[in-house]
């Protein structure tokens, strides 16, 4: 029994900051909020803008793909404060990976992070492929034509030829984040403001053409035999537009790569709340913007959807507006193509920095002050993705990392909010931060009326442990309810009465278990941002993500449990026994605080241990234990 609890507290043991942390880094702090602002912006409005719109448009929501990409970005919104407030407590590098180890343990943290890493692997192979393709496509093809003459792949899985030249692209953009942040993010903005320039173009010459007419069209004016619905502003249905929003939602994907920037920002703690909430912002305008361009300009069925805006514009006879939307669509395919490269050796270099993965992932470079090794590594295995595969089929691979990092944000948010102060993530005593677990409470008599009357208006160790328990029980309970809503929705549409009755019990738990967490007190600690109307902003959160995981194949699943079984391979045969807290915690205690200008130095074991922000990535005698 002992074992077992021992290694349950390995699982769940958590790791808390020194005020010392926050400004200490071997990186290098240059970024402003502009910086931030155009890097979110960067690496989201891409695809979305210059494909995505169209495709929603014409097979899932019609007209109406402009409520779609409202909702899409609502939803996202939600996301990003549950960032923005975690950013204002803990600006580390390493985003959601970060945010976990503070908040709910080790274990699974590094389950996050490994699926951060194949989000941003897949996001920029994916890129890279489309900004090949794109390219190729206004030189006839004869890249892909040239490849598939003399180096054909007749493999299955595999891409049909060997696109050297997206490879080569993805190496440039590694080599370009290698010199530097502040050199990436100049790059990032120039070709940014360039794609905000062409999206202002587009959306003020479109609604010169815009007729209201197309958002009215009769039934009869529908082809027959199309798959074009019904016509009108929702030809589709409310529930295509809903598929719609669901599509939409993956257009948002990128804005998350502000919060792994939090060891190069200037002022963290203030910039990188404010660029995420201003570049979801100017990303919803731009999305809602097309979205209302694309649709008034021309109806919904005759949209191309491979190349939506050249088609409407060539078709109202504005032929010349092709080459200013290809220079747009090159620049916003190559900012988010670095912003989907940016993030991923910056996870690398955090979770290496801990130890759940190899060490010298985290080296950083003295001359560029960037993680050199991570972000070749990372480069490389990208460009050969993006080379050999074909990505269409892996590319719902992606959107498991992210919303899996979306949820478990905001129920560290809600954890959080509802924390005594000693468990917050900054802390002055070492030893309490490496021995902190959430199997740690104290032991004080439970009465059910704690439950909805709390003995004390601030926050208790048995009302913080409430909560934990409320969270976690709504989260499982809402993935019963989203699985129920989405594999038996025939019965429920058929208003059989089961199916009505589970419905209606599973809502009324995640109801009732969301007015325990109401009923306790929260925490009024002093932040930068906070994530408004806690615990519903966090909650709903959770309900689209789950659901929307769930709506994912079952395929994708397959390749996701795959993909983590070779991830716990790597954390218990290296990761959990390399860990600084586990290293810490091999080790008696045998010195004390040496020098209190630098934080707090313990020597144990014949091994110096110092709370300093960040590791060297090697295995030398002066290592982090955070």
């Amino acid at each position: 029994m002992a074992v077992c609890v021992s290694f349950m507290r390995k699982l769940v043991r958590r790791k808390i900051f020194t005020d010392d942390d926050i400004t200490e880094t071997n990186l290098n702090r240059c970024l402003t909020t502009l910086d931030l602002i155009g890097l979110g912006i960067g690496s989201t409005l891409g695809t979305g803008i210059y494909i995505v719109t169209g495709q929603v448009a014409k097979e899932t929501a019609g007209p109406s793909v402009i409520l779609s990409f409202l909702i899409a970005g609502i939803a996202s919104a939600f996301a990003g404060m549950c960032y923005a407030e975690f950013a204002a407590r803990v600006p580390r590098a390493g985003s959601a990976y970060v945010y976990s180890y503070v908040t709910v343990g080790e274990l699974m943290a590094f389950v996050i992070g490994w699926n951060l890493l194949l989000e941003y692997i897949i996001g920029t192979a994916s890129v890279a492929r489309a900004w090949s393709t794109y390219f190729d496509s206004l030189i006839d093809n004869k890249i892909q034509n040239f490849f598939r003459e003399n180096l054909p792949m007749d493999v299955t899985g595999l891409s049909g030829y060997p696109d050297f030249f997206s490879f080569c692209i993805t190496l440039l953009l590694t080599g370009v984040l290698c010199i530097g942040v502040k050199e990436s993010t100049r790059f990032n903005n120039i070709f940014t403001c360039v794609n905000l320039l062409v999206i202002t173009y587009v959306v003020i010459c479109g609604f010169f053409k815009a007729d209201l007419s197309n958002w009215e069209i009769e039934p009869s004016k529908v082809p027959e035999g199309s798959k074009a619905g019904s016509g009108g502003f929702m030809p589709f249905g409310f529930s295509g537009m809903m598929s719609g929003a669901a599509t939409c939602f993956y257009a948002y994907v990128g804005f998350d790569c502000i919060a792994t920037t939090g060891e190069e920002t200037k002022n963290p703690q203030r910039s990188i709340p404010i660029g995420i909430v201003v570049a979801l912002l100017v990303i919803s305008l731009a999305y809602c913007s097309i979205a209302a361009v694309v649709t008034l300009m021309c109806p919904y069925y005759l949209v191309d959807i491979n190349a939506p805006l050249p088609f409407i514009f060539d078709r109202v006879g504005w032929g010349v507006a092709r080459y200013i939307i290809t220079i747009g669509a090159l620049c916003g395919l190559s900012t988010s193509l670095l912003g989907a490269m940016f993030p991923l050796p910056r996870v690398l270099y955090a979770m290496g920095s801990d130890g759940l993965i190899f060490r010298f992932m985290a080296k950083v470079s003295p001359r560029f002050k960037t993680p050199l090794i991570g972000t070749l590594v990372s480069g490389v295995f990208a460009g050969l993705m993006a080379m050999m595969f074909n990505l269409d089929e892996l590319v719902d691979m992606m959107s498991i990392g992210t919303l899996l990092a979306y949820t478990l944000v905001a129920i560290c948010v809600l954890i959080l909010r509802y924390e005594i102060d000693d468990n917050l993530p900054k802390m002055n005593s070492l030893v309490k931060m490496s021995r902190t677990s959430l199997l740690d409470f104290e032991k004080q008599p439970f009465r059910m009326s704690y439950l909805i009357k709390p003995p004390s208006n601030s926050p208790t160790e048995m009302s913080a442990h409430i909560a934990k328990v409320s969270v976690g029980v709504m989260c499982v309970v809402i993935t019963g309810f989203s699985a129920f809503v989405i594999f038996l929705d025939t019965a429920l549409m058929e208003r059989k009465v089961w199916a009505i009755a589970v419905a209606t019990v599973l809502g009324a738990l995640i109801l009732l278990c969301l007015t325990f967490i109401i009923c306790q007190p929260q925490n009024t600690s002093a932040l930068n941002f906070k994530v408004p109307l806690v615990p519903y902003i966090p909650a709903l959160s959770c309900v689209v993500n789950i659901y929307l995981m769930l709506k994912l194949s079952a395929m994708t699943w397959l390749r996701f449990g795959i993909w983590m079984l070779i991830g716990f391979s790597i954390y218990f045969s290296y990761g959990m026994r390399q860990s600084s807290l586990n290293r810490y915690d091999q080790h008696t205690i045998l010195g004390s605080s040496k020098d209190k200008t630098k934080g707090t130095s313990l020597a144990y074991g014949g091994t110096k241990v110092t709370n300093s922000s960040s590791s060297t990535g090697s295995d030398d005698l002066e290592e982090s234990a955070h």
